[in-house]
């Protein structure tokens, strides 16, 4: 079996399934398991997020221009069986339309599929979806995440429920929708400024304040702790942490259970601590 991934949350789901070794293509966002790394990369982006402000990325972003390119004769020449791809946000990765129109010239058509979850649920039963693609039984691997859930709801249940915002992009501010709203649930705390399953727009930063959040969580779109720190928001907040975004909450794959995890320890300290490259708490906030 020949994969390419083209979305870095379908290269975490195909991970899971044991099948890291068959992933012939990837994205250059593509950064998990590290053995990935010697994997051809069959994207490229022109928006530099190390160069680039929140408010300047965002600018390119609604500019209308293609964010990401598609290497088509690389994707021909890998000859994959199946492509996994998503049609859910142009701004996380190459979309179901493009694949679809690149992969339609090819002499032997690989089967394209496209993961497009929205909720907690739909993010654990990619795993089935994608196991069932490429023949891998995936009951146990969903079971035991489901378990990982559960134990963290038991250990907060009894806990008072902290007010919490989290936000995946500084300027403009951007609640965290879709999937998380349910991390934050089952980590013990009360979700603010986006249901589940939502999908999100900007709003100010006087909103948030507005909400009356205890905690707010920092997790910009496929920043890492490190960059997220070079630029935080210009005013005080209550408790505030930043998070490792594109690990365990942007990316609709199988860690936003460790995300879950992260959760119970910032909001309870219960479980163990996460290091500082998943989660810090920003002292002079406090």
């Amino acid at each position: 079996m020949r994969i390419v991934s083209l979305l870095p949350a379908a290269t975490d789901v195909v991970a899971e399934l044991g099948l890291a070794g068959h992933l012939v293509g990837r994205t250059h966002e593509c950064d998990w398991p590290a053995e990935v790394a010697s994997v051809p990369v069959v994207t490229s982006t022109a928006v530099d997020q190390d160069a680039l402000s929140s408010r300047e990325i965002n600018a390119t972003v609604h500019r209308g221009s293609s964010l990401y390119g598609l290497d088509a004769d690389l994707l021909h020449d890998l000859k994959p069986d199946v492509v996994l791809t998503q049609d859910l946000c142009d701004v996380c990765a190459i979309s179901y339309r493009r694949v679809t129109d690149v992969v339609r010239v090819m002499d032997v058509g690989p089967t394209v599929l496209s993961l497009e979850p929205s909720t907690l649920d739909d993010v654990l039963g990619c795993l089935a979806t994608v196991g069932d693609v490429l023949g891998v039984d995936s009951t146990d691997k969903i079971a035991a995440l489901r378990h990982r859930i559960a134990e963290v709801e038991r250990l907060t249940r009894d806990r008072p429920r902290p007010r919490v915002a989290a936000i995946e992009w500084l300027d403009p501010a951007w609640p965290a929708g879709h999937w998380v709203p349910e991390q934050i649930a089952a980590a013990g705390g009360t979700p603010l400024l986006a249901e589940k399953g939502e999908h999100t727009g900007p709003i100010t930063w006087q909103a948030v304040d507005d909400a009356r959040p205890d905690v707010v969580l920092l997790m910009p779109c496929g920043f890492p702790v490190a960059r997220t720190l070079r630029e935080l928001p210009d005013r005080r907040l209550p408790e505030t942490w930043v998070l490792d975004g594109p690990s365990y909450f942007n990316r609709p794959g199988p860690r936003v259970v460790r995300g879950i995890e992260v959760l119970a320890h910032v909001l309870h300290g219960v479980g163990p601590a996460p290091a500082e490259d998943e989660a810090i708490k920003l002292a002079a906030w406090t």
